[in-house]
């Protein structure tokens, strides 16, 4: 049996422990003390070491959520501030209508504009709750930086030129559709 320290004696003295109890807490000391076992403070270093490493990936995951969610900001401003800068005033006896998340909204132009609109030189673009016009340029730069703020654009350069089948799109071509129809 291994040796008992003296607050062990004492213990079993005053009735407070068992003898087996105690004889097995000195043995697991001494297997500690010659590194048989591992130790508990190796054990808790361990534990230690394991914890500062789950933080250190949520703290990296963390900053790149942040860093995404601030670049995509910084973009919506710039995009904002692209359309403030560079929006064509409008006006006019004409109302031009066009189809928006599912509800048809009309913009007041003029009859140049409306030609530039279906010719594809001006673009409609969204600014907070209200639609602008915005020259090709400007929109170009716009739709890189938030592509859902773009609203109309009858020359989309990712809308499809083609329906795949060339007998179609040779049947169809006889067909001329008017620019100035009006709904």
């Amino acid at each position: 049996m291994a040796k008992l320290n003296a607050l062990q004696e004492q213990l079993l003295k005053a009735g407070l422990a068992k003898k087996s109890k105690a004889a097995e807490a000195a043995r697991e000391q001494e297997k500690a003390r010659r590194g048989e076992a591992p130790s508990l403070a190796a054990e808790i270093q361990r534990e230690t070491e394991r914890a500062r490493a789950e933080k250190v990936e949520r703290d990296r995951a963390l900053a790149a959520t942040q860093k995404a969610e601030a670049h995509a900001k910084a973009l919506r401003a710039q995009a904002r501030q692209i359309i403030v800068d560079k929006h064509v005033p409008h006006g006019g006896d004409i109302e031009y209508r066009f189809a928006v998340d599912g509800a048809i909204r009309s913009l007041p132009v003029v009859e140049a504009q409306k030609k530039q609109l279906a010719n594809g030189q001006l673009v409609i673009a969204r600014l907070d709750e209200a639609f602008v016009l915005l020259p090709r340029i400007a929109a170009d730069q716009v739709r890189q930086r938030v592509p859902e703020w773009i609203v109309l654009d009858h020359h989309a350069p990712d809308a499809p030129a083609s329906t795949g089948n060339a007998e179609d799109d040779a049947y169809y071509a006889q067909f001329v559709v008017p620019d100035d129809l009006v709904w």
